[in-house]
Parts: structure tokens; sequence; C-alpha cells
């Protein structure tokens, strides 16, 4: 079970938030002179880094606001959490183990025995 605290309600258990990806995407000043191509990246592509990640939350079971964490996706340990309203931490002040608790490395599965 992990334990999230809502800038909000407090602490309470992960099954009342949902995970809304990452955060502080920037939405394009002319949505409608993108191409295609453009508007589907913005729409979909995101960074998926293992290691140290702002996301987006929100207290779906609760409170219903959203908020912003830092979560190392490589350990789900989270870090920190604040208001959409506030201003985002610097990812340096927090250690980036980038290895899971199994030992997996920075990139990849950690399956080995595939041939390059």
């Amino acid at each position: 079970m992990i334990l999230i605290k809502c800038p909000y309600c407090g602490e309470r258990d992960q099954s009342e938030f949902a995970n809304g990806g990452e955060a502080h995407v920037i939405r394009p000043k002319n949505p409608e002179s993108l191409s295609d191509k453009d508007w589907g990246e913005y729409v979909f592509y995101r960074n998926n880094p293992k290691g140290i990640f702002y996301e987006r939350w929100v207290h779906s079971h609760g409170c219903k606001k959203w908020f912003n964490a830092i979560r190392n996706t490589s350990t789900d340990q989270i870090l920190k959490v604040y208001k959409v309203s506030e201003k985002r931490p610097d990812l340096s002040e927090f250690k980036n183990t980038l290895k899971s608790p199994s030992g997996e490395p920075p990139v990849g599965s950690g399956n080995f025995s595939v041939k390059k």
C-alpha cells in the first residue's frame, strides 16, 4: 500500500487517487495552426523516464482536486506533493537512484540475455 499526501486533505491510501500523467506539459499557443502530426505529438507523446519525474494526480475519491507530485518511478516513492498553483521544485534537490529495489539498470528491462 502506498500512502499519498494530498496537499488539501492530508495522507490517504493510493486507491483514492488517479494518476494524470506528466505534469507541466505546455499547451501549444496556436493549436489550430498545428499539423496533425504536431497535434498528435502534443496529445499523445509524453516522457516516461526511469527515475525522478513530475506527475499530475487527482484525489478522485476525496476532494476531487488536482495536484502535482514528484515521484521516483524506479521505486514508486513519492518525494513531494504540491498544489498546481505552486512553483515546481527543482529536481536537483532530490537524489535520483535510477535503480529499482531489484537492481535494474537505468534503461531497459534488465534482461541481459538478449544479444545486440
